[in-house]
């Protein structure tokens, strides 16, 4: 599954549970949150005050992932 700003929370963590960890690292204490699983990824970084560069960044290393 290739990752990208527009993928659903929910969807990325059913997927690759690793990926909690990255995201935990990154900022996002709040994907555990209910209400976080219908954000995209986008939207979550944004809220927690992530640049475009950042997410960027973390898109790659999502997707690095196994």
């Amino acid at each position: 599954m290739k990752i990208t700003h527009k993928t659903k929370l929910s969807t990325l963590l059913d997927k690759n549970p690793k990926a909690a960890e990255l995201l935990f690292e990154a900022g996002m204490a709040c994907v555990g949150c209910p209400m976080a699983m219908n954000e995209t990824l986008e939207q979550g970084c944004l809220a927690h005050g992530m640049t475009k560069k950042e997410i960027d960044k973390l898109v790659k290393e999502l997707n690095k992932l196994k």
